[in-house]
């Protein structure tokens, strides 16, 4: 092995120096220029938090400023920090006679309640049951006669689903949507 002399261990430390130099400089350069395309979602809001309880938890947000919704070919989004889903879940799968032709729901949406309209003379063994999205059943009753009223007044804004239940026959289910 051959032993530097002092003079070429100072030409090389200086190399070794100026490399490093080099490289925090291209470092800053890359953190300064690069930062600039970062983005995050953000918003500004008067207030959140979390509640939880039996049932689960959730985190919320109120008061958010800008928001726009864009529309395209497959579907639309809205701005914001938290975006509501559907999660839909398939409890069963049989043959059964769709019912849609016979059951007319209006208006949908709606803000009170909603009128169901059977066009059929048959009501025997026909019932309703109203669910939320996450599938619990929140109204259950018979059907007395073609057209029933359902008051929703007391339920908060969302989607929910209508099921129109005729006995031996078949069912339909209604996407509601309560403003």
């Amino acid at each position: 092995m051959k032993l530097l002399g002092n003079s070429n261990k100072c030409q090389l430390l200086k190399k070794l120096n100026m490399q490093f130099k080099l490289l925090k400089l291209y470092a800053i350069f890359l953190l300064a220029f690069g930062l600039n395309e970062v983005q995050a979602q953000g918003s500004i809001n008067t207030t959140g938090g979390n509640a939880s309880g039996n049932g689960g938890s959730a985190s919320y947000s109120i008061g958010q400023i800008v928001y726009q919704m864009h529309t395209g070919t497959n579907g639309s989004i809205a701005e914001g920090v938290q975006q509501p889903y559907e999660i839909s879940l398939v409890t069963d799968v049989g043959e059964t006679q769709q019912l849609n032709h016979w059951v007319t729901v209006y208006p949908n949406p709606t803000t009170n309640k909603i009128t169901l309209k059977i066009n059929d003379l048959n009501l025997s063994g026909s019932s309703f049951e109203l669910y939320d999205m996450t599938g619990k059943l929140l109204l259950s009753d018979k059907i007395p006669g073609n057209q029933t009223s359902i008051v929703l007044g007391n339920l908060m804004a969302g989607m929910y689903f209508l099921k129109v239940i005729r006995e031996g026959d078949g069912m339909a289910i209604i996407k509601i949507i309560k403003r």
